[in-house]
This record gives structure tokens, C-alpha cells and sequence, in this order.
């Protein structure tokens, strides 16, 4: 049975190359839930599966994965930090209860872990920083943490201090505990107890303190008696550090080496130990479809049940495998409304992804993050929920895409690539397909050359037909650049009552983008009212075809001043 207070759910998130899925890897591996330590490098990464980013060795999608430890049951997104594929860890981020920050010993703060914090900070997430490949050249954790503390307002201190580092990192002080750590041997990322050695016993109690000053200051009781006493107890440090992070105040900062499972069950510790179950998070807030009005959902089982789908995965054969993170109350297979689109959908098998697995799951509570195969209705961004008890969540929001090619089959079997590619927009909030009017080109949008290329790639291997990029050619516009006045006439006499028609308009240019406008400036009766509509009709149809090259004609301002 699931109890949502022993439920983790968090996301990890980090610039690229900063060692977030060999992390994941090793914390599996620390866990017993894998046999071998997967690795990006030799392509036997659980979390990075697909073809992609086997050939690439980097994260393309997010990636699930669930582990015991320490009677909690720990859910973890590995999610991708290359720009390209930034989208999967921001809608990651908005079901989290909680981040897990990483940030290269060697390279330190990047452009993306700025990116990364954004999204810590905007969903107000509890944060624990993970500095990673201490066992590298050049591994430097006091500058690493310097240059955080520096950069971002997420109140740093550190809970483990490595003790060495390159290749003689071979533990770390337990700042709280006020004892050293050292790594085991066999590489099943577990310590053992020992004396601080002697260099570094100036620099632990220097930390200890701050940590306690830093505690102290998040609670009215325990700063009181910081300042009476000058210390707090090892059980007041240790309640009073969990309390503060889970509240957002404070970060805490691990020393880790995932490659080499060094300090990872250190890390396992903190996440069990110090970051919130679903429970102790703010109440979820979303709008009842019925009364508009804003409701809010705590992470309950015997609540009302609702959760967000925030990912899509398409399968040629198995179909539409549907991600969501379930808010309250407790799901099981059965029929549930998609209020979203004011729908019922018929769920079948639950399941828990693991890597590329799924594991079935008779039922699911808050906080689980949990798929379900084959929904007829449902696509990312939707709510899901009791139709008695309807509410809709935020769905997330997608980055905007920066690239443009128009798409065409390199076999020219275009309605197969377009129905393929129908499928992928499921799959990839950040793929845009649209139909440029003027030049009659379908064009595909995204957010990087590297995405597109994937989506390619992708959708050969999937749906078997291929994607051929081109640059798409320009819709050129024409205007005006002064004023200018001209007369219009018509006259046709064919037996009978004759046609006759003059006018006369005054043009001017309008701002870029601004587009037409039509004023009508006729004084009296020159030109009956009922002829001046066909006037601007006949401006209009006029400008579809400019005079200079027959380009669309725009941004400009007509007058209607006189005729007869």
C-alpha cells in the first residue's frame, strides 16, 4: 500500500554534461533496483534508451524511474539540460514536489542552471544540490559553491564536505552529524563512519556552525536558543534542517562522484530525509468548469481524484502511452473524466515507468507520477479527475520555437509523413506544423537544428518515412514608403442605363505590422453611402496582388476624399 507520506517526487535538473542521468544510474544501483551500473558513455544508460540519445550520449526526453529507500518510495525525472530539449524538464518541474540541482565540480554554473533555478524558484520547489564528478581533474567544490551562492538566491550550505578530490576523493564530512564518511571500496555507494581528518577539522566546525546559524534563522524557537546558547542540539540541527528545506529556505549541498557510485547513498539519504512528501506541499490549485470558480485539491487519497497529464509518448504499436502525476484521492482502473475536454475516458493497466520499462500498479495516490496506455481523448496538458468533482489545472506551457524549415517527404509520400508527424505533435509540445498561406509550403517549427534532426530521425524509425528539411522560401510583403493621391474611374454603357464610378483616395504607409485600415472622409452625397463598402472591397482585393512584383500589399492607410 502507497502512503503518501513516505512518497518522494522529484525532479532532476542540471545543465548539460553536469552528470544528471549517471546519477540517476547510480542511485538506482545503490538502491538494488538495477544490477549493473548503467552508463551514458557505452550506451547502458536505463534512463537514456532510445536510439537518439545513445548516438548523441545525452538526454532527449525525461526520463522515470521509482526506488525504496529507507522505507520511502522515491520517485525520480531525469530530465534532459541541452537547450534543444529544455521543454521536458520545465514540464517535469510543474508536477515535482521537490528538485534535485546538479552542477559540475569542474565546469560549475552554466547558462542553463540559470534557466534550471527559474524553474526551482517559479513552482517554489525544495531544493537539494548535488555537486557532481568530485573525481575529476580539476574538481573544485569550494569555488562551485561560491559561485552558487553568488549567483542564486537559494540559500546554499553544505551538508556533506568532500574529503580530497580528483582522483583522492575518497569521502566527505557529515557536516550535521559532525563525524567523516569515507566511501567504501566495493562500489556499491555505501560509507562508513570515521575521524575527521585533522586538515579538516577548522573547515567542519566553521560549516557546523554556519549550518546551525543558517537553521536557527529559519524558526522563531530555535533562533532564540541559538542566541542563548550559542549551539543547538543534534536533534534540534537535524528537525530544524529538514523543516527549513522543506519550507524552501535553505538548500543543502552534497559532494557526490556518481560515475565512480561515490557518496550516492549520501545523497539517497538526503532525498528521504529532508525533501517533502506530496502532503506537505501547498494544496494544488485549478479552476471547477462548472462555477469558474478557483479551487484547490490537497494531496489526499480519500480525496476527490484529479491529476495532470504533463507528457506523451508515441508508440507505432503499442499507441499513446499517457504520463500524468496524480494530485488527490486514489486511482485504480476504471472510467475517469477528462474535464479538459468534457470527456470520459476508460483506463486500462496502471503502470510505473522504469527506464524503458513499465511496471503494472494496481492503484496510485498522490504524489505518483503514473502512465496508462492507450487513452482515445487525452494529450498532454489535460486534467483528469472525478466528473462529480471536476476541476481543471494550468496546463503547462511550452516554450516558443525559434527555428523553421518547410517539410517535405524525401519519397513523396507526404500524407503518410504528415499523419506521422500528427503523431509526433502529441508527443512534443514544442513542435509546431503549420501551412504558410502565400507560398503553399508546409512548415515545421522547433526550438533547435539538434530537435529537429531528432524529429527526424525519430520519425523514421518509428513510422518508417523521412523527414526532408528545406529552407522555406520567403513571403516577401509590398507597401508604400510616401503619400500618395490617385483617381479611380469606371464607365460601361451597353444599351440601357449606363455604369459610371469615380472616386478618389488618399494613401499613406503605416507602421510595420499595423496592416490596413480604411477611412471614409466623403462629405455629403458625392458618393452615395451604399457604393463606399465596395470601394474599400475593391482596395482590398487589389492589395492581394502589389504592383511591383505581385506580393501581397500591407501596413497602409486609405482615405476615401472624394469622387462621384
Amino acid at each position: 500500500m502507497h502512503d503518501v507520506k513516505l512518497i518522494r517526487n522529484s525532479v532532476i535538473l542540471g545543465h548539460g554534461n553536469s552528470g544528471k542521468t549517471t546519477l540517476t544510474e547510480a542511485l538506482l544501483y545503490t538502491a538494488g533496483v538495477s544490477k549493473r551500473l548503467g552508463k551514458v558513455d557505452d550506451g547502458s544508460s536505463s534512463m537514456d534508451f532510445e536510439p537518439e540519445e545513445v548516438k548523441r550520449k545525452i538526454s532527449i526526453s525525461t526520463a522515470f524511474c521509482h526506488l525504496p529507500w529507507k522505507k520511502r518510495e522515491i520517485y525520480l525525472a531525469d530530465s534532459p539540460g541541452d537547450d534543444n530539449f529544455v521543454n521536458e524538464a520545465k514540464f517535469a518541474a510543474q508536477v515535482a514536489d521537490s528538485a534535485i540541482l546538479t552542477v559540475g565540480a569542474v565546469i560549475g554554473v552554466r547558462n542553463q542552471t540559470e534557466r534550471f533555478v527559474e524553474y526551482i524558484q517559479e513552482k517554489q520547489l525544495p531544493c537539494l544540490i548535488c555537486i557532481t564528478k568530485m573525481d575529476r581533474e580539476r574538481a573544485n567544490f569550494t569555488k562551485t559553491v561560491d559561485q552558487i551562492r553568488s549567483t542564486f538566491d537559494l540559500n546554499p550550505v553544505v551538508l556533506y564536505l568532500p574529503i580530497g578530490a580528483e582522483d583522492s576523493f575518497r569521502g566527505v564530512v557529515d557536516i550535521a552529524g559532525n563525524r567523516a564518511l569515507f566511501f567504501k571500496s566495493d562500489g556499491g555507494g555505501q560509507v562508513e563512519a570515521g575521524e575527521i581528518p585533522d586538515e579538516l577539522l577548522d573547515d567542519a566546525a566553521t560549516l557546523r556552525e554556519s549550518l546551525m546559524e543558517y537553521v536557527a534563522e529559519t524558526d522563531d524557537e530555535l533562533i532564540e536558543k541559538f542566541l542563548e546558547e550559542g549551539e543547538l542540539t543534534d536533534l534540534e540541527l537535524r528537525a530544524g534542517l529538514a523543516a527549513a528545506v522543506q519550507g524552501g529556505k535553505i538548500a543543502p549541498v552534497c559532494a557526490c562522484a556518481p560515475a565512480g557510485n561515490l557518496g550516492t547513498s549520501l545523497v539517497l539519504d538526503a532525498i528521504a530525509e529532508l525533501l517533502p512528501s506530496p502532503d506537505m506541499r501547498p494544496a494544488q490549485v485549478g479552476t471547477n468548469p462548472k462555477t469558474k470558480d478557483i479551487e484547490e485539491r490537497k494531496a489526499d487519497p480519500d480525496a476527490p481524484f484529479s491529476a495532470l497529464v504533463f507528457k506523451t509518448m508515441a508508440d507505432p504499436f503499442a499507441g499513446r502511452l499517457t504520463i500524468f502525476r496524480v494530485y488527490s484521492g486514489t486511482l485504480s482502473g476504471d472510467t475517469f473524466y477528462n474535464s479538459s475536454k468534457q470527456t470520459s475516458e476508460r483506463f486500462g493497466q496502471l503502470f510505473v515507468m522504469q527506464g524503458k520499462e513499465q511496471k503494472p500498479v494496481d492503484k496510485a495516490v498522490p504524489g505518483m507520477i503514473v502512465a496508462v496506455a492507450k487513452l482515445k481523448e487525452t494529450v498532454t496538458g489535460d486534467t483528469l479527475c472525478a466528473e462529480s468533482n471536476p476541476i481543471i489545472y494550468d496546463p503547462p506551457v511550452p516554450q516558443d520555437t525559434v527555428i523553421t524549415y518547410a517539410v517535405t517527404s524525401s519519397k513523396g509520400d507526404e500524407e503518410k509523413l504528415f499523419s506521422s508527424i500528427t503523431r509526433m505533435l502529441d508527443e512534443d509540445q514544442t513542435l509546431k506544423l503549420t501551412r504558410q498561406q502565400q507560398t503553399h509550403e508546409v512548415l515545421i517549427s522547433g526550438v533547435g537544428q539538434v530537435h529537429l534532426e531528432v524529429i527526424g530521425e525519430k520519425l523514421k524509425r518509428k513510422f518508417g518515412v523521412e523527414l526532408e528539411l528545406k529552407i522555406p522560401k520567403i513571403p516577401y510583403r509590398e507597401t508604400i514608403k510616401g503619400k500618395a493621391r490617385v483617381q479611380g474611374k469606371h464607365k460601361k454603357q451597353s444599351g440601357g442605363r449606363g455604369q459610371f464610378g469615380d472616386c478618389w483616395i488618399e494613401m499613406e504607409p503605416q507602421e510595420r505590422g499595423a496592416g490596413y485600415e480604411f477611412i471614409d472622409k466623403i462629405v455629403g452625397g458625392v458618393i452615395p453611402q451604399q457604393y463606399r463598402p465596395a470601394v474599400d472591397k475593391g482596395i482590398q482585393e487589389a492589395m492581394e496582388k502589389g504592383v511591383i512584383a505581385g506580393y501581397p500589399f500591407v501596413d497602409v492607410r486609405v482615405y476615401l476624399v472624394d469622387g462621384s
